[in-house]
């Protein structure tokens, strides 16, 4: 079992649409869904700027079949949830970020004077 010093599950529910959010050992937060047979947890970039993170703030997932869980206990799903923080890696295609979107913040950031 992979142990993640300083885990918390904020908030969570349970059942077939089980979801809900918290933070790493590390202090990002993280989100978790249930997608038909499938838990997914998105780890968000540690620098927000809104208390909504938004997809391009996505910077790492995971996921796992829960046919083997019982979704109805909060404790089987927090632990399922804990076991995938550490197997998160980056999303396919980096962060996600749209073309239209980066231009604009660099061109705000020169604008700005920060280049």
């Amino acid at each position: 079992m992979h142990e993640v010093p300083g885990f918390s599950a904020e908030e969570g529910t349970t059942g077939p649409f089980a979801h809900g959010f918290g933070r790493t050992g590390d202090g990002r937060t993280f989100a978790f869904r249930t997608v038909r047979a499938t838990l997914q947890v998105e780890i968000y970039r540690p620098d927000l700027d809104s208390e909504v993170p938004g997809p391009d703030d996505v910077v790492a997932v995971a996921e796992a079949r829960v046919s083997d869980i019982d979704l109805d206990d909060a404790r089987s799903v927090v632990a399922l949830v804990r076991d995938l923080l550490p197997r998160a890696t980056s999303p396919p295609g980096g962060r996600n970020v749209p073309t239209v979107r980066a231009l604009l913040a660099r061109i705000g950031s020169v604008i700005e004077g920060r280049q």
